[in-house]
């Protein structure tokens, strides 16, 4: 699990959260259509990935591959997407569900989302280096991604 977490397509996963919440909120501004927008985007791409890997493996097989073992093997590589979604998704439904007012959800998933991001590129690069200046550096960058977005949505709705 730690590896799904950890993975390119969990960052990437965020990233494409953080947007669709932004997109979905400049329509109607409702917790339930950034829901909606952000459950269907990354699904979508999901399944793109792991038609995209699966044919990508195939074609390395030369007419030999298997292609329930590469379906697995890129639903696998791709999972990252949709565990790192989790937790804006339940979110946003908090919104939806009315434990949260619709613009406190849509900004608290979008904080969330980019704190997530700074931690995930704090840990993905302490398997590469032990020093704190590398660490924090990652982890600054890896949440600017989140917090530009974050930022374009601010300068858009107010």
């Amino acid at each position: 699990m730690r590896r799904v977490a950890l993975s390119e397509e969990a960052i990437y996963g965020l990233i494409l959260v953080t947007g669709m919440i932004v997109v979905s909120n400049s329509l109607t501004g409702s917790s339930a259509d950034a829901l909606i927008t952000v459950v269907v985007t990354v699904v979508v791409f999901f399944a793109a990935h792991v038609y995209a890997g699966t044919i990508a493996h195939l074609s390395t097989t030369h007419g030999h591959g298997d292609l329930r073992i590469s379906i697995l093997a890129a639903m696998r590589h791709s999972l990252g997407m949709l565990v790192a979604s989790v937790i804006p998704i339940v979110i946003l439904l908090l919104g939806v569900v009315h434990l949260l007012n619709d613009q406190v959800a849509i900004w608290v998933a979008l904080i969330v989302d980019t704190l997530l991001l700074g931690i995930l590129g704090w840990f993905a690069v302490s398997r590469w280096s032990p020093s704190f200046r590398v660490r924090l550096t990652s982890a600054l960058i890896t949440a600017a991604f989140g917090g530009v977005l974050s930022l374009l949505k601010a300068v858009i709705h107010h």
